[in-house]
């Protein structure tokens, strides 16, 4: 009758470790995501000013370099809050006193969907691209060998 019970806590153990890394997946999800946001954003920054030869304008708030590095920040803080959590379920199931705390899943939820809200300007907001500005040419020269 010992081993059943070293087995369910083996079994919540397990059951803690798996969650972690789900928590893991999901921060590093949302740090790539961060990068690749910010990144792309300032790509395309860089291909409109060649393509215009005008710097654009930059929105302060509203741009996606600052969404990227909040949901790089984000998934640091993610990552960090999972750790701890694992450590706190990991001494409650050695104690035998596990109580489930939904604290942390409504304060990822609530900062995922006000970073969703943050990002919708940036999927509203159509920059005009001012007209191209006729590059002069040149008269070509023939050269006669």
């Amino acid at each position: 009758m010992d081993k059943i019970p070293k087995i369910d806590r083996q079994r919540e153990h397990q059951a803690n470790e798996r969650t972690f890394l789900a928590w893991l997946r999901t921060s590093i999800a949302l740090i790539s995501f961060g990068f690749a946001i910010a990144r792309f954003g300032i790509f395309l920054r860089q291909l409109n000013s060649a393509i215009t030869q005008q710097e654009p304008p930059v929105n302060p708030l509203s741009n996606s370099e600052n969404l990227g590095l909040a949901l790089v920040l984000f998934g640091i803080l993610t990552v960090a809050l999972a750790a701890w959590r694992y450590n706190e379920v990991f001494w409650q199931i050695e104690r035998a006193d596990y109580k489930p705390n939904r604290l942390m899943v409504r304060i990822m939820t609530g900062v995922v969907v006000i970073l969703g809200l943050f990002s919708i300007p940036l999927l509203l907001r159509r920059d005009q691209v001012p007209p191209r500005s006729p590059i002069p040419t040149k008269p070509q020269s023939r050269n006669l060998y």
